[in-house]
């Protein structure tokens, strides 16, 4: 990885001196800011972005945490100014604090920026302000401006992130990197700095998108004081150097101030924002909120619930549920053990935090959590049991408990509590996965039949998924089915930014005797959808380097 990113870097370096020498101000491009790349175009680069950051093992995949950021993020994005715009937010495994936006309403979070919030709102209010940077075409004409002077698309919004990424590390290799990004890559950077007015207009409908939504609109400007904070105090080496959001996003007193005088006005406006929608029209109107309703609940009943939202913004029942203090306090420390170093060193952080008197209920989730990825299952069933004790039902902690019972080798316990998740939420993403994962442990052809089960009914909504994608896989080949696991190993790999190895698996198993008429429609299919993905990587410059070797 790191052998790409310098060459990257380097790339972009040239690209970048190129741009300099030329007028870089943005042309008048209409109001669509749209002439050079499609809504199309968009979305495919966002996701074959998305599917190289996955490649470099860049991406956190997690169905709670997912669940989590997905329900917060759709939220906002329902009650924004383009409640139509796709949106798909994903986390980022760095504990810097940065978070960004990209073309076709992609938006990646890093888990150092949510370690750093104290609360959900907070956390909120960047993700609004991202979201507003994507509805007020930000993010396109950026990117326009870049393909305009030849730069491969792709390869700068990659660049872009390794230079915020790659020095983060205190090796000698990654200081290199960093005096190269630093030195060689401000270039590139400047093509897709926001400009001041970007930032302001971004922190305005972000905070009318907060109040809209019921967040509290007092957490911007927290979230500003704290990224303020830690500019002040990270002060010295490498890894204490101002944190990546503070390049793009400069956090001043006068920003702050204007957010806390927005807040004020916001706050005195005791009513939402509510869409409603028939199949003749989509009527926005303003509605006082109800004596004893939250704003979040008034706006939610308008907004996110809107049947002509795309699918990926609707916001369920089920969703609204992760969107109290406490399902956020678990979200933030799961996040924390699984982007340690290692599960040891994740014990070792919550050790610390113990003796140093902050420990939580949501500290001993995640020491819990870390425990159980430490190998001593049984502490951390005896911790999960004595966490539900206290919070009844919740599926966070029924989950973690299911999970340590069936690793310390109480299986008939576990699949109880398994099949109890399944009969009160079914078809439930995190629920299903866990336990198919728990299944496949078992390597036998009856567990992987009752995984297969478990998670047939998801197939449908899951073809963006990579993990559900590797555990269907792994599950058909324990039940015997090495057509459906071929085809999700295909899957798993396409997503996860290796689409020319996902074109030769497809390939490969079209070949077979065995197909019958479904399989191989199926199979041609994504041959024919994955091919324009495979060219254009190509085009961009982005080849599959272990499949280059091999021939």
């Amino acid at each position: 990885m790191r052998a790409f990113l310098v060459a990257l870097v380097l790339c972009l370096a040239v690209a970048g001196g190129h741009a300099a020498a030329q007028d870089t101000r943005l042309p008048d491009i209409g109001s669509s800011a749209g002439t050079v790349l499609s809504p199309a175009q968009q979305a495919e680069y966002g996701q074959m972005l998305l599917a190289q950051l996955r490649h470099y093992d860049m991406v956190l995949e997690d169905p709670l945490v997912d669940q989590w950021l997905r329900a917060t993020g759709n939220r906002l994005a329902a009650a924004s100014d383009q409640p139509r715009q796709s949106f798909t937010f994903f986390m980022m495994k760095d504990r810097s604090i940065n978070a960004f936006a990209t073309l076709g309403g992609y938006i990646g979070v890093n888990v150092g920026l949510v370690l750093t919030a104290q609360t959900e709102d907070e956390v909120a209010a960047v993700l609004a302000h991202e979201v507003a940077h994507v509805t007020q075409n930000h993010v396109l004409r950026g990117a326009e401006r870049a393909q305009r002077d030849s730069i491969p698309l792709l390869l700068a919004m990659l660049g872009a992130i390794a230079i915020a990424s790659s020095s983060d590390s205190s090796s000698s290799g990654d200081a290199a990197m960093a005096a190269i990004a630093s030195a060689q890559g401000l270039a590139i950077q400047r093509q897709i700095d926001y400009t001041r007015s970007n930032e302001s207009e971004a922190d305005r409908l972000g905070m009318r998108t907060l109040a809209r939504s019921g967040f509290d609109v007092d957490g911007m400007a927290d979230m500003f004081e704290r990224m303020q904070a830690a500019s002040r105090t990270n002060q010295g080496g490498e890894r204490e150097r101002v944190p990546d959001y503070l390049r793009t996003h400069p956090v001043t007193t006068t920003r702050i101030s204007e957010a806390r005088q927005r807040a004020e006005q916001l706050r005195g406006d005791e009513s939402v924002v509510v869409t409603t929608a028939t199949p003749e029209a989509v009527r926005t109107e303003r509605v006082p909120v109800p004596a004893g309703t939250s704003a979040a609940a008034a706006a939610a009943a308008g907004g996110p619930f809107n049947p002509l939202l795309p699918g990926s913004l609707r916001v369920t029942a089920a969703d609204l549920a992760y969107g109290d203090s406490v399902q956020f306090g678990w979200a933030r420390e799961r996040m924390r053990v699984l982007s340690a170093n290692t599960a040891g060193a994740a014990v070792r952080e919550y050790e610390g935090m113990r003796r140093a008197g902050d420990f939580d209920d949501a500290k001993r989730y995640g020491m819990a959590l870390a425990r159980l990825q430490a190998g001593d299952a049984a502490a951390a069933a005896t911790r999960f049991a004595a966490l539900l004790d206290d919070y009844p039902d919740d599926t966070w902690l029924a989950l973690g408990l299911a999970e340590a019972q069936a690793r310390a080798g109480r299986p008939d316990e576990a699949d109880a509590r398994f099949e109890a998740l399944l009969r009160r939420m079914p078809n439930h993403r995190a629920v299903a996965l866990t336990y198919a994962g728990v299944l496949a442990e078992r390597n036998t052809p009856e567990a992987g039949r009752r995984a297969q089960d478990l998670l047939r009914p998801l197939l449908r909504t899951a073809s963006d998924d990579p993990l559900f994608q590797r555990t269907f896989a792994r599950i058909s080949e324990i039940a015997g089915d090495p057509v459906r696991a071929g085809e999700a190993y295909a899957e798993a790999d396409f997503l996860s930014g290796r689409a020319e190895r996902a074109l030769v698996q497809l390939h490969t198993l079209r070949k077979r005797d065995d197909l019958d008429y479904y399989a191989r429609a199926r199979i041609e299919a994504r041959i024919a959808a994955i091919t324009p993905t495979v060219l254009e990587l190509r085009r961009q410059g982005v080849r599959d380097e272990d499949l280059r070797r091999q021939h």
